[in-house]
């Protein structure tokens, strides 16, 4: 296995671990933010170098490429999920079960949106030199 696919494979497993911990709320949740977050380390990294912030872009690629994957429904982990049923029943959900499971994944990605915005006012907070 390449070097390349090993990092991959240890950033996703790093990510899994760390959702699941935080999940069991062994773990701070702190960590989770968007795109101000993301902004912000990005900066930091590009202020060490090139390779940081290859090496950031690289770590939030598979990351966020590793979430979509979650089968939680209106990601595309969600979608292979559906799939993955139809093929096991011979035949879909029905349209009423559907409809459910995708109001589900909309609250679960509406929630996430909520957190990751919560946790990006401390970053606005330390840019502005307030609290």
């Amino acid at each position: 296995m390449s070097r390349a696919v090993g990092e991959t494979f240890n950033i996703a497993h790093q990510t899994w671990r760390y959702l699941g911990k935080v999940l069991l709320r062994t773990e701070s949740g702190d960590q989770l933010g968007g795109p101000v977050r993301i902004a912000d380390a990005a900066g930091k990294m590009a202020s060490l170098g090139i390779v940081p912030l290859i090496n950031f872009i690289a770590f939030m690629s598979v990351s966020i490429g590793f979430a979509n994957l979650l089968p939680i429904p209106l990601l595309d982990g969600g979608h292979l999920m559906f799939y993955a049923i139809e093929a096991i029943r011979g035949y879909p959900l029905g349209e009423r079960a559907q409809e459910y499971a995708f109001r589900f994944g909309a609250m679960v990605v509406l929630f996430l949106f909520l957190f990751t915005s919560w946790n990006d006012l401390s970053v606005i907070k330390s840019w502005l030199g307030i609290g």
